[in-house]
């Protein structure tokens, strides 16, 4: 089965269940890493043409089967990955009527219950999908459509999902609908159909335009006692880190603002588990020549209210960093002209690149994204076993392997 895309030029068929070998799995450069399945764009129930982004994933609690979300430009795809080696598409969530089809539309999952929403769509608003409904598919895919639609908002970049708290945070909001200027646009999720508006929180007091990319949100239980048990947001704000505590809904507070060296477009990163170092990436650094290879900001929090930047981490090509996550030891980077990559984070301030895979190895000479791009788009690292799924632009849907630490 060829890989769509530019990618067929390359000449040679990638075979799924392949390992990497001397550094090549075919013509994709790879090392420590296995390639259980893949699903080219056409086989996830998109129209012709059209192109995947952002992916989450789902464990049902019932029956504890895997099921990957993926988001094309004209809707959602849900595919059951309980057999990592057939994976069996089961349905197609299409846009909201009226909405534009988009380069970013975004999953995250509460329970039981997949939100989403996309970004320059016009009136699409977020859409609420009940994920049980996929336990009923026994034949052919199935079309289906949204349980809810939450309409205070219009397009966004990304929605955020504390599962503890059961609360949504809709970043970068615009096009109409409560903006909240670009910030956070917070939203009660308890009651997961009927969705409620909650609060804004925007801070542009220093002279930042306030506005939020993408965010980590979550009960925190880190070192600093001061916010033990508060709701806090860490923000990739453009130009710096924003911490904001969002326990008060009616009351934000900004915990600590703060930017850092050849600053470009600081667009997201995720927490270690402890809670202590924040790993952030920025996406615009590399295709701006203010450095010369990936580069991964390690943020030591210890201090919530007096952020520290510990160390940079440079990665060995000059690829854009686009979505990173964190799994106890391990840190998977999603990054566009460089795939996969995987890190070993056991010491927490000096990662150290164990594991990778390039599935658009002809742009590695393309840091920036732009319409005809390709590549890595964004992971999900969270299933229980270790499979980890990524998105790439072009290519579809990768179900990949890396070895257990300490194998």
């Amino acid at each position: 089965q060829m890989l769509e895309g530019r990618i067929y030029r390359i000449g040679q068929a990638l075979e799924t269940g392949a390992r990497c070998q001397q550094g090549h799995m075919a013509d994709f450069p790879c090392t420590n890493m296995e390639l259980v399945a893949h699903l080219p764009v056409d086989a996830l129930g998109g129209e012709r043409g059209t192109w995947v982004n952002d992916v989450w994933g789902w464990t049902d609690p019932q029956t504890g089967r895997n099921y990957a979300l993926v988001a094309r430009r004209d809707g959602a795809s849900f595919i059951d990955v309980t057999e990592p080696s057939a994976p069996r598409l089961l349905g197609n969530l299409p846009r909201t009527v009226g909405s534009r089809p988009s380069v970013w539309r975004d999953i995250k999952v509460i329970g039981n219950h997949a939100y989403i929403v996309s970004d320059g769509a016009g009136a699409h608003g977020m859409q609420v999908f009940d994920l049980t409904r996929l336990r009923d598919v026994a034949g052919d895919p199935v079309d289906f459509e949204p349980d809810a639609t939450y309409h205070e908002i219009f397009s966004a970049h990304n929605v955020v999902a504390d599962t503890a708290s059961k609360f949504l945070y809709v970043v970068a909001a615009n096009s109409g609908g409560r903006t909240c200027g670009g910030g956070l646009h917070m939203v009660d999720a308890s009651d997961p159909e009927r969705p409620t508006f909650a609060g804004c929180y925007h801070d542009a007091s220093s002279g930042g335009r306030g506005y939020t990319h993408d965010a980590q949100c979550l009960v925190y239980h880190g070192p600093d006692a001061d916010y033990r048990g508060r709701e806090l947001c860490i923000g990739s704000n453009e130009s710096e880190l924003n911490i904001a505590d969002v326990t008060d809904k009616s009351d934000p507070r900004t915990v600590a603002r703060v930017s850092y060296p050849n600053v470009a477009y600081a667009h997201q990163g995720w927490f270690d588990d402890e809670q202590r170092y924040f790993y952030m990436n920025d996406e615009g650094d590399e295709a701006a020549g203010n450095v010369d290879r990936t580069r991964t900001m390690v943020w030591d929090l210890t201090d919530l209210d007096d952020p520290v930047l510990a160390r940079e981490y440079f990665g060995p090509v000059p690829a854009s960093d686009h979505n990173l996550f964190v799994v106890g030891d391990r840190m998977y980077q999603s990054n566009y002209g460089s795939g996969l990559r995987v890190l070993d984070i056991s010491d927490r301030e000096n990662p150290r690149e164990i594991a990778f895979f390039d599935s658009a190895p002809y742009n590695d000479d393309e840091p920036g994204f732009s319409a005809t791009a390709s590549g890595a788009w964004s992971n999900y690292p969270f299933f229980p076993g270790g499979l980890v799924i990524f998105t790439s632009v072009r290519e579809g849907l990768f179900i990949m392997r890396v070895p257990p630490p300490g194998s």
